[in-house]
């Protein structure tokens, strides 16, 4: 009788030399290359999302992240050259799409409303899922490939990345959500 139980344990290379030319290799490459165009890119839309909030408490929040983030970008420099590549951007499309979503629902609600700062919260969240879906799918890889220390420095950021998700979460609870109900037509 054949064994049909699947295994539970998977292949990474840790302990043992990177993988140094593979195409698992190179679509890592050009995933860094995608989340660094999207983390820079952040950086720029994080102010014009705090400018857009009317709650100090958001606007706190958007600052906050955007001093993380500049962290994020750093972080990814550094992976980039412990793969003994120069950082490069490549144009991220998912992302461009969430921020230009984040900008129409600044042009589509009324300034100095809290139906704005809830829009403001879903944009940004809707960010930082992406963000952790994609580290979180790049420490598997770096992993698999052997670059426990690029897995290390990005599980700093999808920690990071996480908190700033709940920190929203909180924001939109204790106040916004609730004085957007209250707006009128």
């Amino acid at each position: 009788m054949a064994n049909t139980k699947k295994s539970n344990h998977s292949h990474t290379t840790t302990g043992a030399e990177p993988v140094t030319d593979s195409r698992l290799l190179e679509f890592f490459h050009d995933e860094l290359k995608d989340i660094y165009w999207a983390e820079k890119h952040i950086v720029q839309a994080l102010p014009k999302m705090k400018k857009a909030a009317t709650s100090k408490e958001l606007q706190a929040a958007f600052e906050e992240h955007l001093g993380v983030t500049k962290t994020h970008v750093e972080r990814l420099e550094k992976a980039f050259k412990l793969l003994g590549e120069k950082p490069v951007a490549k144009k991220c499309d998912a992302m461009n799409g969430i921020l230009k979503e984040g900008d129409s629902i600044v042009e589509d609600t009324e300034k100095g409303t809290a139906t704005r700062d809830v829009g403001l919260v879903m944009a940004a969240q809707k960010v930082e899922h992406y963000e952790i879906a994609t580290y979180g799918s790049l420490i598997q890889v770096a992993r698999t490939l052997g670059y426990e220390d690029i897995a290390t420095l990005l599980s700093q950021t999808i920690a990071e990345e996480k908190e700033a998700d709940q920190s929203l979460t909180e924001v939109a609870e204790s106040q916004i959500n609730y004085e957007a109900s209250l707006e009128h037509a």
